[in-house]
C-alpha cells in the first residue's frame, strides 16, 4: 500500500471518529497533508473512501482471520460463542467510527455504503454459524438459521454495545461475556434436549 493511500485512510478514520461521517474529501486531504486530487486518485468517491477505511480497519485488526478460526471450531455451539467474542472484541475497537457511520447512514448514502458493506459480511458469519447449529440439531426450536442469525446480529449490534458500555458504564469484558451467553441461550437448543431428541423412540 502506498504511503499516500495509508495516510489518507488514517486521516479519514480519525476525522470520522472525531467529527462524524459528514466530512468532505477536502477535509481528508488537509488532514492527510495531500492535495484533494491525490485523494481522488486513490478513491473516486466518499463512498469508496469510507468502504476502504472500514476494510482497512478490518485488515489492521485481522478480524476476518479470527472470525474464520472461530467459525471453524469443531463444536458448532462453541463456534458461535467464539465468533461472537471475536466480533465484540473488534466492535470495542471500531466503536467511534462505527457509531459515526451508523448515526449518519440514513442521511448519507456514502456512510450507508460503508456500513452495509461490513454488516453484510458480519451477518454472513452469523448465518454460517446458525446453519451449523441447525445441521447438528442444536438450533433452538422455532428458529430457522436466517432468523437466528438476524437475532444474534441484532443482539450484538454496535448500538447495543454502546448502550451497555457507554450509557450503563459496564466493563467491556463483562459485556462481551454476558452478550455471548445471551446470544447462545437465545439461539441454541440445550445439549440435553438435543440428546433426548436423538434417542430412538420406544
Amino acid at each position: 500500500m502506498s504511503s499516500n493511500r495509508l495516510r489518507i485512510l488514517d486521516a479519514a478514520r480519525t476525522l470520522v471518529a472525531q467529527r462524524g461521517a459528514g466530512i468532505a474529501m477536502a477535509d481528508v486531504a488537509r488532514a492527510a497533508g495531500v492535495s484533494r486530487q491525490a485523494v481522488y486518485l486513490h478513491f473516486n468517491s466518499r463512498a469508496s473512501l469510507f468502504v476502504a477505511v472500514v476494510r482497512h480497519m478490518d485488515e489492521q485488526d485481522g478480524i476476518r482471520d479470527r472470525c474464520e478460526r472461530a467459525l471453524g471450531h469443531s463444536d458448532p455451539v462453541r463456534a458461535l460463542e467464539e465468533f461472537v467474542l471475536a466480533w465484540l472484541h473488534y466492535a470495542a475497537k471500531i466503536h467511534p467510527v462505527a457509531s459515526a457511520l451508523l448515526a449518519s447512514r440514513h442521511d448519507d448514502p456514502d456512510a450507508m455504503s460503508a456500513w452495509n458493506d461490513r454488516m453484510e459480511e458480519l451477518r454472513a458469519g452469523f448465518r454460517h454459524a446458525t446453519r451449523r447449529l441447525a445441521a447438528a440439531d442444536r438450533l433452538r426450536a422455532g428458529l430457522d438459521p436466517v432468523a437466528a442469525a438476524d437475532l444474534a446480529w441484532a443482539m450484538t449490534s454496535v448500538p447495543v454495545w454502546e448502550q451497555l458500555t457507554v450509557d450503563c458504564g459496564r466493563a467491556a469484558t463483562e459485556v462481551r461475556r454476558q452478550l455471548t451467553d445471551a446470544v447462545t441461550a437465545a439461539v441454541t437448543r440445550p445439549a440435553a434436549e438435543a440428546s433426548q431428541r436423538s434417542r430412538p423412540g420406544p
